[in-house]
């Protein structure tokens, strides 16, 4: 059971005038194997700078990251990360971009292949495995870029706005997508995102942060992720305790951003 835990992490950046700006401040959390958390607050509030500390891309001013009881210290093959852009090299297929990281450690040829045909099968493109990756869809090379953090098997998967650039239709396809990894696979996801009712679809657990320095605002414990395997999204959606959640953060967020803004004007 991999169990990943925050420690009263703050993260301040040097600025070039000299100054420094305060992102994270004294953030704290657990999470157990198989959770799927959202993330969602104000721009500006520190949640990629989060994502990119749990990922091992940035080291923390203060505190610590831990996965059973191991201090994470850099990038790791444990954590997958899949960006708003899917980042696939469009020299190689499709298959060879899912492939790219198992044939990087030197797998079996024959292990490699059978774990893409999977992988294909799973997100949907069986039949795509050869096509390059510029003749696919935005929400095709997004199962591409999926597929490919799953191929390396982490321990958590970490989502950095995944579904921000896609259309409307298509990013509910994905969301259903996700879903269905989520319970297929059991890894631990933790899913950044800008929208409110994809946090809510999405987020077993759900944090609002506060405007910067990024603190955990309110925790939410929802129900909708596990509904959303079985039952309609859209008549989840459409539910009264979905709509009720949905306008007590949407207000909550509203009234962030306008403290931000009148700290500008100021």
């Amino acid at each position: 059971m991999s169990e990943l835990v925050v420690n009263n992490v703050s993260m301040i950046f040097d600025t070039p005038d000299g100054g420094t700006v305060e992102a994270l401040r004294d953030l704290s959390f657990n999470l157990k194997q198989g959770e799927l958390l959202s993330i969602l607050g104000p721009s500006g509030c520190g949640k990629s700078t989060l994502l990119n500390i749990i990922a091992g891309f940035l080291a923390p001013t203060a505190g610590t990251v831990h996965m059973d009881s191991r201090e994470l210290h850099g990038p790791g093959a444990d954590r997958g990360m899949v960006f708003q852009q899917g980042a696939l090299f469009e020299w190689l297929s499709v298959a060879e971009n899912i492939g790219f990281g198992l044939t990087m450690q030197g797998r079996p040829k024959h292990e490699i292949r059978q774990t893409v045909n999977h992988l294909l099968e799973t997100v949907g493109l069986r039949d795509f495995g050869n096509k390059a990756v510029y003749e696919l869809s935005g929400g095709m090379q997004q199962r591409v870029a999926l597929a490919r953090c799953l191929a390396n098997d982490p321990d958590i998967i970490l989502m950095d706005e995944p579904l921000g650039a896609l259309d409307a239709l298509t990013r509910e396809k994905m969301q259903g997508l996700v879903l269905k990894l989520w319970k297929e696979t059991g890894k631990t996801i933790i899913l950044i995102t800008h929208s409110v009712e994809e946090a809510l679809f999405l987020g077993e657990k759900l944090f609002v942060m506060a405007p910067r320095p990024g603190r955990i605002h309110k925790e939410y414990s929802l129900p909708f992720a596990e509904a959303g395997l079985t039952q309609d999204p859209r008549e989840i959606r459409a539910s009264t305790a979905f709509v009720e959640k949905r306008e007590e953060i949407l207000s909550m967020i509203w009234e962030m951003e306008e403290q931000i803004m009148g700290t500008a004007e100021v």
